[in-house]
């Protein structure tokens, strides 16, 4: 039998804020345990919790950037279970009436566009952390750390749209991008402020009713999703193929060993008892609030991409690199806008994408720096790929210009001028760098005559090695040629 997989993700997304959702005790990462809490978000009896309205706005945000329906009026509620990492035995969430609901995002995979349904997004508090481990060592005990309780989430819910764990992976990565953009979240899932779980069953293909669902935690990677994924579909395949019944249950991804283990029953609604929260007031949003809300959202990844292959003649490969990060399309416009006037941008966009895309995000990636922070400006970047242009240098010796532009903060113009690197144009000492290598490389010099067009690189890199990587590229390739046509004396 032939079975297709039905898939739908929970994104779990924390919301950028100093502050956690019903209290004043910050959100900031890596503190020492439980040294970020107060009696609200630890729970102590008779507090009462203040909305953090920041929170609010930057969800409704979202739902506008992801099409969805944002309600004029929602509620929180209680969601009632009793865990270690959860101090008032509930969790403050929405249940009825969420503040958003009926969206969608596209994204395109193996060039064919899937539109993906959202089916609600909503907020919620977070839940404190349980630590079974100190670095490698194991205890014998449970440790609670409370910091993250109270952190503000939002939980993007989707449809179940996705087939494949290949498309649940560009779901998750296209949502972060977009995300990223409307800089409501940095979406880091090592640090955990982007956490996904998957709801994944099988049905016969052809079939329309929805099979029994396992619901897979503990993916922190684009890659544990894929994998997670794949493990669960073909182990359900398996159980069905021998004759078992899948039970509708939550289970756990286990990365080295590279399966999924079983950790309980999945709960119904019902087994959490929700009923509104009683110390919340409701949310109201009228149509002008949105309004406003609507334009702050900034210009979204598949609009740069058009804009850049429009405007600047960009490849499909150069837009995607380039706006997958917003502070790397921001460093990559200004350094454009910076250096060149509107009317030459076109004919330096390539050139600058090259850079971007290569040599300077290599850096920022082997470093772990974001664009933004990069301590080569994009002025500076735009001053360099403008002597390259006008011929100063070669793109070789750019290169050992960028390296010391990145670890002194120089200006290209003043390590080129200090080191003497200028470009060697002189015609009349390419010629003779030309004849010496001509004569040194007699095989190489009359394959090419002989109609091999290759050669003449080993030619050119010889005269390069000659003027130790001064000479114009282009007029030494235009000087062997002439040399190379005329009759041997």
């Amino acid at each position: 039998m032939e079975f297709e997989s039905v898939i739908g993700l929970e994104v779990h997304v924390q919301i950028k804020t100093r502050t956690k959702i019903f209290c004043g005790c910050p959100t900031t990462f890596g503190g020492e345990p439980n040294s970020q809490i107060c009696p609200v978000c630890a729970g102590y009896p008779g507090v009462l919790p203040v909305l953090n309205r920041k929170v609010v706005r930057e969800l409704a945000r979202t739902a506008l950037a992801l099409k969805a329906r944002v309600n004029s009026h929602s509620i929180f509620a209680r969601k009632q279970y009793f865990y270690p990492d959860l101090p008032k035995n509930y969790q403050i969430s929405q249940y009825e009436l969420p503040l958003a609901e009926k969206g969608e995002l596209s994204f395109t995979l193996d060039g064919q566009t899937r539109t993906i349904g959202i089916h609600r997004i909503h907020l919620e508090e977070d839940a404190g952390k349980l630590l079974h481990a100190v670095g490698n060592k194991a205890l014998n005990h449970t440790l609670v750390d409370l910091n993250r309780t109270g952190v503000p989430l939002m939980e993007i819910v989707s449809e179940p749209d996705l087939r494949t764990p290949e498309e649940a992976s560009e779901y998750l990565s296209t949502l972060r991008t977009r995300l990223r953009y409307l800089d409501v979240s940095d979406c880091n899932m090592e640090e955990g402020t982007m956490r996904c779980d998957a709801n994944v069953s099988i049905r016969p293909r052809g079939q329309t009713s929805l099979g029994t669902k396992a619901e897979i935690k503990n993916m922190n990677s684009f890659k544990a999703v894929r994998d997670a994924l794949s493990h669960e579909i073909r182990r359900q395949e398996q159980a069905v193929q021998a004759g078992e019944r899948i039970v509708q249950e939550t289970r756990l991804w286990d990365a080295a060993r590279g399966v999924t283990i079983s950790m309980r029953s999945k709960e119904e609604a019902h087994d959490y008892r929700y009923f509104p929260e009683p110390d919340l007031v409701p949310i109201h949003l009228d149509a002008a609030a949105l309004e406003d809300l609507r334009k702050t959202i900034p210009e979204m990844p598949e609009q740069k991409r058009a804009r850049y292959a429009d405007q600047w003649g960009l490849s499909a490969y150069d837009v995607n690199v380039l706006t997958e990060n917003p502070s790397l399309s921001g460093y990559y416009e200004e350094t454009l806008t910076s250096s060149w006037p509107s009317e030459q941008q076109a004919e330096a966009a390539k050139p600058v994408a090259n850079w971007v895309t290569t040599d300077l995000l290599g850096r920022l990636n082997a470093e772990h720096i974001d664009p933004a922070d990069s301590p080569l400006t994009p002025a500076r970047l735009g001053e360099l790929v403008m002597l390259i242009q006008d011929g100063v240098i070669s793109g070789k010796i750019a290169k050992t210009v960028f390296d010391e532009m990145w670890t002194t903060g120089r200006a290209a113009k003043d390590i080129v001028q200090a080191k003497g690197l200028v470009q060697v144009t002189d015609e009349g000492a390419i010629a003779r760098w030309a004849d010496e290598v001509i004569s040194a490389n007699e095989k190489a010099a009359r394959e090419y005559r002989e109609g091999n067009e290759r050669a003449i690189g080993a030619l050119v890199g010889a005269v390069l090695k000659k003027s130790a990587g001064k000479a114009n590229p282009q007029l030494v390739n235009k000087i062997l040629r002439e040399k190379l046509s005329s009759k041997p004396s």
